[in-house]
Order: C-alpha cells, then structure tokens, then sequence
C-alpha cells in the first residue's frame, strides 16, 4: 500500500446499536424494532470516511483479543486501510459502544473503553515516522489525552482533534496544539463552560475556544450547519447544511471530520469554509441511512456535490 496521508489516532469500538419508536425514559423498557452489530468508534469511523472517499489513510488504535478485534482489523484491510500500527492487546476485550436510536435519528450512546485505554505514547511513537509524513493527522479524546497530545506534538502537517468526549477539564495544549479544534454543540459547550443552543451562542462559544488558544475552530450543529473562526479571522462564519431526512445520526460528526480530513489532505485548491460546505454535505448523506461506517459514502458523493453545487 501507498503511504498515507492521512493518518488517525484514536478509538475503535464494536457498535451495539438498537432501533426503537423512541429513547426510553430513566428505568423504563420499551420494545425496540431492530438490532445492529457493527464496528464503529470515533478513530476507526473518521479513518474509513476519509478513505471510502478515496483517501490513502492508517489507523493508529488497539483492539482487545477477543472475537471482535480481528473481525475489525479485517474489516480495515477490505476498506484499504493501513492497519500496521493497529495492535492487539492481550486479555483484554475491544471497545464497545451500546447505542439507542429513535425514529427521528437522534440517540443515546454509552461507551466502554477496554482495549482503547492501553493505547499509549509509545503505540504513538511506533507510528512517529508515518504521523510525521502525514499531510493530515486526525486525533480524538476516546482514549487518554496523552495520546493526543503526543501525536499533536509529532505532527507536521495539519492536525485535527476531535474533542469527543468532551471533558470539563483539560491539558491547555489541547486547544493550542491542533491547527483545527473541532466538537459538536454539546462538546462546546462543556469545552466553553456556557451553553450551546443555537447560532448565536455557538459564535460566543467560538470567541470562548479561540481566547483559549485554538487556533482555528470547527463547531458542528447538525441540521443547523457549521460555524469556524481563526485567530487571523476571528468572527464566525456559519456554513448551512442542506436539509435531509434524517434516518440514523450516528457518525455523522466522523463522517464530517473523515470528509474534512480528506479534502485537507487532497485538495489544497479549497479553502476551509468550501471544505467545511462539502463536509457538511457529506455528512447529510451520511444520516439518511442506518449504521456508522455502513452509512459513508463513496467517492461518487464528491462527484454529486460539485455537479450539484459548482457546475462541474
């Protein structure tokens, strides 16, 4: 395989995912329609986006020694993913993820780390010569921050952390690090310490994240869109989001930073606001079908957009 460009740092889980008419309510149990089993986590999910679009990318993670961690290492090699540094951890069981999904495609998640808590600063320094010729290195906070800061600080390139899960509590580097900050609403609102609910709070939120030293910021809001700021260009730009029927929202958040990922690493003719629209675009696509890695697109959804949106 051709050496990446993109490479990503980070989770993977084994996604137990159950349909219902609705989120069930503290204590309550309710009948759902149906069950998924599929592979999933926010590093292994942002990885395949990037490459079911065409990407050339390696995945930087571990699995646990069961039955799970060899299906999903499988699973990257039939995705042309470089799976070289992805190791097996001993006496340990895989990531998993029990996630409910309602009719409108909103949900609930639950994460258990397992094999994901061993991924450590040495697995990072293994990778060293493949992070630091990447063009784009994405990493998030599924395991230790450690890990992420490692990897920002071994980067050349363009880093994007994804801070997913969001902590209240964080190494300053974290936002001074990565060339891109990106989270979603809720994580923005915990990162900024004030409450996320629309545009107008998302633009305050960004003011927030950029005086603590990110240097550009991302915030996804789901049907609402996007919004980005930099230090150079301090006053938030909302990016709309094309209206879909949402079916399932998971991944979508992976499917927007693989998207980003990708366009950054193959496509220097784009600025970050026209990446950010294509992104936002791809990640729609992404909601209108069932799954996590199951419901990314291919390369034809690039094709659509620029027939659709530039005459191409």
């Amino acid at each position: 395989m051709a050496s990446a460009n993109i490479v990503v740092v980070g989770s993977c889980m084994i996604d137990f995912t159950s349909y219902c008419p609705r989120l069930p309510k503290e204590g309550e149990t309710i009948h759902g329609t149906q069950f998924k089993t599929a592979f999933g986590g926010k590093g292994g999910n942002q990885c395949v986006a990037a490459a079911k679009l065409g990407g050339k990318t390696a995945l930087v993670a571990r699995l646990g020694d069961d039955t799970w961690g060899g299906q999903y290492v499988t699973n990257l090699k039939d995705l042309n993913v470089d799976s070289s540094f992805v190791k097996i951890s001993a006496n340990v069981s895989s990531g998993i993820a029990q996630i409910n999904v309602d009719e409108s495609g909103a949900n609930q998640i639950v994460i258990i780390a397992g094999a994901n808590s061993y991924l450590n600063e040495a697995d990072v320094e293994n990778a060293k010569e493949i992070i630091t010729e990447a063009a784009v290195v994405l990493c998030q906070l599924e395991t230790k921050w450690e890990v992420a800061v490692k990897t920002l600080e071994l980067c050349k390139g363009i880093s994007i952390l994804n801070g997913a899960p969001a902590v209240s509590k964080c190494d300053d580097r974290l936002f001074s690090l990565p060339t891109i900050f990106c989270v979603n609403e809720h994580e923005a609102s915990i990162f900024a310490g004030v409450p996320v609910r629309n545009l107008s709070d998302a633009k305050v939120a960004i003011k927030i994240l950029l005086g603590k030293g990110c240097n550009t910021v991302v915030l996804t809001m789901g049907s609402q869109g996007s919004c980005l700021a930099s230090k150079k260009s301090p006053d938030p730009i909302h990016v709309p989001s094309r209206a879909v029927q949402c079916t399932d929202s998971t991944g979508a958040g992976d499917s927007f930073i693989g998207t980003l990922a990708y366009l950054l690493a193959n496509r220097n003719d784009i600025s970050l606001e026209k990446c950010v629209e294509i992104s936002n675009y791809v990640a729609a696509d992404s909601v209108t079908r069932l799954g996590t890695q199951s419901s990314f697109a291919g390369p034809e959804i690039l094709k659509q957009y620029f027939n659709s949106y530039l005459g191409a």
